[in-house]
């Protein structure tokens, strides 16, 4: 078509290259919306040109550079004579954007308009056809078109190489992108650039973990970038696809030639979003069915849940909840079930439906386990599909009234305790957080008895000690320094938290603090017999510290002087 014959877009850019660029579009962006009937210029990297706007579109969203446009237009000069026109036939006139395929003008103009909007461009000779004109157009003639934005696809060059590029043909729900982990479910067919079918999945699709990938390398990529209910055409070229080897025939289809490229529609019917629980995906959790709301359960909650619970063979060893069965109640963090399932529960809104994927380290561990149905061999991975039927979450100290945070408070310190006393360290010191936290929020606007000021007071000075000797026995030594340093800002001369204080120390190596705390300590209270034993130890720490210093000195003022020496003889050699 003449009027979209292409332009030279390099010989442009060489003539613009010491101009300052500036972002296409920018003034309609930063400007208030067109109304129909008015005009506004617009500025592109290669000179100014008017747009009026004659119908509004739909929507706020707008082409890019590089999409797939499908425009009617009327190309005339200003005294109103045609020099082409799509109308006449009623073929719209499909083109990428971007690619020097219309004059400059009109690239840029296009990214500003909606779809179904009509609008006319006056194009000035610089973003039009220039001092060379074309049949119908004389040289540096100011010309006009008036445009309608018919559709455009969008188009994505997914690894910025050419290597895979997707078009976009129909757009999904703002559900996704998939992540790696993440299930899906995908219908795709797959052709030849001759349109010979050389793969297709059955018509419910095809599910399969991201990160698995599936057929051919392209799609896992693609898959990242898509959302739920999309469909596109992918152009793949051979490096992500099956490269110089090719690929045997399955099943009917035939097989798939070397360095081929592909072509591929594909849909994304489904995402099952899979969450890293514990972190370090031994526990993962496969969403089946949305739960209500944003609210999930949380340490301390008081859950009801049905589940099945089975090995990776299949085989079911539990359920709870179906049939006659009472559903299970817990209280979450408590240890009243596997770790695995009860870190999962937290996790969990009302009503969700999720597959959890629990290894032996969060689950039954290494021990043989006989459960109802079946027998949990040792060191299995296991399956809970389980719904959340209700929870009670654990109130929050800013939920609580003044009086019912400091009986919670007391409770918790209670036990953290019991857990301390049969060894479960890390628990109690989550137990022992939470004291210091309710204590805090108790309200200085309300009038307490001195025993209550008291007792709050040493709530919180306790716990932290307590939670301070948990970090003790798990070696998390800064935690104890941080605990104790709070206890110490409170009161200066606690001899619990400079004792403890100095072990973490020592044990950091930061021997001339743990010194002071001792010293300090002794001053306080000379008679204490734990105190007096960690000062002797750790007078044997300095000696055996000064020692290697001693030693590491000698080493290097030895290694200076024969340095010297050896320089001296090189020079007396030289001098000779």
């Amino acid at each position: 078509m003449v009027a979209f014959s292409k332009v030279n877009i390099e010989d442009i850019k060489d003539e613009d290259d010491d101009e300052e660029e500036e972002e296409p579009g920018e003034e309609i962006e930063s400007a208030p919306p067109l109304k129909v009937g008015e005009a506004r210029e617009i500025k592109s990297p290669f000179g100014c040109f008017q747009k009026k706007l004659l119908k509004h579109g739909l929507n706020w969203e707008s082409p890019q550079f590089g999409d797939e446009v499908t425009i009617h237009y009327v190309g005339s000069l200003l005294d109103g004579m045609e020099f082409v026109s799509t109308t006449d036939k009623d073929k719209p006139f499909t083109f990428k954007l971007g690619h020097g395929q219309v004059v400059t003008g009109l690239d840029h103009g296009i990214i500003t308009m909606r779809k179904g909007e009509t609008a006319l461009f006056t194009l000035p000779p610089e973003v039009g056809y220039r001092e060379a004109g074309i049949d119908g157009v004389p040289p540096n003639s100011i010309v006009q078109f008036e445009v309608e934005l018919v559709s455009w696809i969008t188009v994505v060059d997914v690894c910025r190489d050419g290597g895979i590029i997707k078009k976009i043909m129909e757009k999904g729900e703002q559900i996704g992108p998939p992540s790696d982990l993440d299930e899906v479910c995908v219908n795709y067919k797959v052709t030849l650039v001759d349109g010979t079918t050389v793969a297709k999945t059955p018509e419910e699709g095809v599910e399969f973990y991201v990160k698995d990938g599936n057929f051919c390398p392209a799609l896992p990529k693609v898959i990242k970038t898509m959302q739920k209910g999309e469909k596109v055409n992918l152009i793949v070229q051979p490096q992500y696809a099956f490269g110089d080897v090719g690929k045997e025939s399955l099943d009917e289809f035939p097989p798939i030639p070397p360095n081929s490229v592909l072509n591929i529609f594909m849909e994304l019917s489904a995402i099952k979003p899979v969450i890293d629980v514990t972190g370090d995906l031994k526990v993962k959790k496969k969403i089946l069915k949305e739960g209500e709301g944003v609210v999930t359960a949380n340490e301390g909650a008081a859950v009801t849940i049905r589940y099945t619970a089975k090995l990776e063979d299949g085989t079911v060893f539990e359920r709870e909840g179906f049939d006659s069965g009472q559903p299970l109640e817990f209280i979450t963090d408590e240890e009243q079930v596997i770790v695995g399932l009860d870190r999962a529960a937290t996790t969990m809104k009302k009503g969700e439906c999720a597959l959890l994927t629990i290894s032996p380290e969060y689950g039954f561990g290494s021990t043989e386990i006989k459960r109802d149905l079946a027998i949990i061999p040792s060191s299995s991975t296991v399956m809970y599909e389980v719904e959340m039927l209700d929870f009670t979450k654990e109130k929050a100290p800013w939920e609580m009234g003044n009086l019912e945070r400091i009986e919670a408070a007391v409770r918790k310190k209670e036990e953290g305790n019991q857990l301390f006393k049969i060894g479960k360290y890390q628990r109690a010191g989550k137990k022992y957080d939470k004291v210091p936290q309710a204590a805090e929020y108790v309200s200085e606007d309300v009038v307490f008895t001195d025993d209550d000021q008291k007792l709050v007071k040493t709530l919180r000075l306790s716990c932290w000690l307590n939670g301070a000797a948990c970090s003790l026995k798990l070696n998390d030594f800064q935690e104890v320094i941080k605990l104790c340093s709070k206890v110490l800002d409170v009161e200066s001369c606690n001899v619990k938290a400079l004792y403890r204080r100095a072990q973490a120390y020592m044990k950091v190596a930061e021997l001339l603090l743990a010194e002071l705390d001792i010293k300090k300590a002794i001053e306080v209270d000379p008679q204490n017999r734990e105190v007096k034993l960690i000062q002797k130890n750790l007078k044997n720490l300095l000696a055996e510290s000064n020692r290697r210093d001693e030693k590491l000195y000698t080493a290097m003022f030895s290694r200076m002087t024969n340095d010297a020496s050896n320089a001296a003889k090189r020079l007396k050699t030289a001098e000779d």
